[in-house]
């Protein structure tokens, strides 16, 4: 396990590009995590006015931004959900984190937001949201 600082580069992503086969995605630029909370919250009387809270739901959704790199079985995995729908669009899709850690989703839903649109002197972007679709296995780093 590593300690320390880190550049966001360390940050892995590997799609599922055949039948348990995962592939690393080339030409991601930058990313972005953003867990959905559902906390429920209430206020009884034998708190003085004071909420009480629970956390009962979680998602979790990674934004990704990079270049379209045709060829490359990562990249072309994502390209090819474009046009997909309901389970079509779902991918098994791994995250390691630079200690070691792995967080894997499995069935996650690939969400394609741009795939080669943009001025005419722009190389070819690929942009996509990654969302869990139920509890993702996390492997600690050792």
């Amino acid at each position: 396990m590593k300690t320390g600082v880190y550049p966001c580069w360390k940050n892995q992503f590997q799609i599922e590009t055949e039948a348990e086969v995962m592939s690393q995605i080339k030409d991601c630029e930058t990313f972005s995590v953003s867990f959905d909370n559902g906390v429920e919250e209430w206020t009884p009387y034998d708190t003085d006015g004071w909420k009480r809270r629970l956390m009962t739901a979680k998602g979790i959704t990674i934004s990704v931004t990079g270049k379209r790199s045709v060829g490359d079985a990562g990249n072309d995995a994502v390209a090819n959900l474009a046009f997909k729908n309901e389970q079509d669009a779902e991918k098994n899709f791994h995250w390691t984190f630079p200690d070691g850690t792995v967080v894997k989703f499995a069935n996650a839903v690939i969400s394609v937001k741009n795939v080669g649109s943009g001025d005419s002197t722009n190389v070819a972007p690929l942009e996509f949201d990654v969302m869990s679709n139920g509890k993702p296995e996390v492997t600690p780093a050792v």
